[in-house]
């Protein structure tokens, strides 16, 4: 079963010395299993501080989440998360990185059966992103698309229900960036985790998503969520369908509505 996610009523309010800051106001959200649902706002409006709240990392000030109706007491066994920065383990292979999670979750390690399973998992994982041949390679070999490929492979060794991404393709190069965008979209659709996706890019929102939620400057608050028309699966061409251009332009203009952006 698939992953279904309710915010309601979420605020955050960080304690400073010089005063209190409220990072999130009156966020309401609802995503259905199987979604993917991106957030896309300004720098400091409160994007990585979802994900943290949905991901059991900090906790609202006031307000309720909850997993297929369950309220969210810890980090959840059936969650991933993957940040922008990889944090692979370096002096691990390649294939010891992908199959961590699994030993600090307690999985049996040492039991035959499970590790070649476990293992054989992993490699196919591996093999899906472009990265047969590298299980042995340690980080430093690696460039960054390629770690953040190990990275993702991590996350899904655990067969998450739901998958958090924050911001995870923002420190690449625009080539990479972007056939990280299709090998995201050919795992996606080949698990159907739920998915919540941070970016600053409206296009690659857009490009992605099922939804995208609009936020706007801090506190942060939902200006908008923009459903995308799109459909599955999606290849390179889907850029220039009507359908991605609107939903494009519809994001833009509530940034600049809303101040957001600015043109010269």
């Amino acid at each position: 079963m698939t992953t279904r996610l309710d915010l309601r009523n979420i605020d955050k309010i960080f304690r400073t010395k010089s005063g209190d800051v409220q990072a999130l106001k009156n966020i309401y959200l609802t995503v259905e299993p199987g979604e993917f649902i991106s957030v896309v706002g300004p720098s400091g409006c409160g994007k990585s501080t979802i994900m943290k709240i949905i991901a059991g990392l900090d906790k609202p000030s006031s307000g309720s989440i909850t997993i297929n109706d369950s309220p969210i007491k810890k980090i959840a066994e059936d969650m991933a998360v993957v940040f922008q920065k990889d944090v692979l383990l370096d002096w691990r292979t390649v294939l010891e990185n992908v199959l961590f999670p699994l030993e600090v979750k307690g999985i049996s390690w040492f039991h035959r059966k499970n590790h070649q399973t476990n293992t054989s998992k992993a490699k196919e994982l591996l093999e899906s992103v472009g990265l047969k041949g590298f299980e042995d390679k340690y980080p430093h070999e690696l460039s960054g698309g390629m770690r953040q490929r190990v990275s993702i492979c991590r996350a899904l060794i655990q067969d998450p229900k739901l998958l958090l991404m924050d911001e995870p393709f923002g420190a690449l190069d625009a080539l990479t960036r972007e056939q990280m965008m299709y090998d995201l979209l050919k795992l996606s659709n080949k698990f159907g985790f739920t998915t919540i996706f941070i970016t600053h890019s409206i296009e690659e929102a857009v490009f992605l998503s099922d939804r995208v939620v609009v936020m706007s400057e801090r506190p942060g608050t939902i200006l908008q969520v923009i459903p995308i028309e799109l459909i599955r699966p999606r290849d390179s061409e889907a850029r220039s369908q009507p359908e991605f251009n609107s939903a494009v332009k519809a994001i833009r203009t509530i940034f600049k509505t809303q101040g957001i952006l600015a043109e010269a």
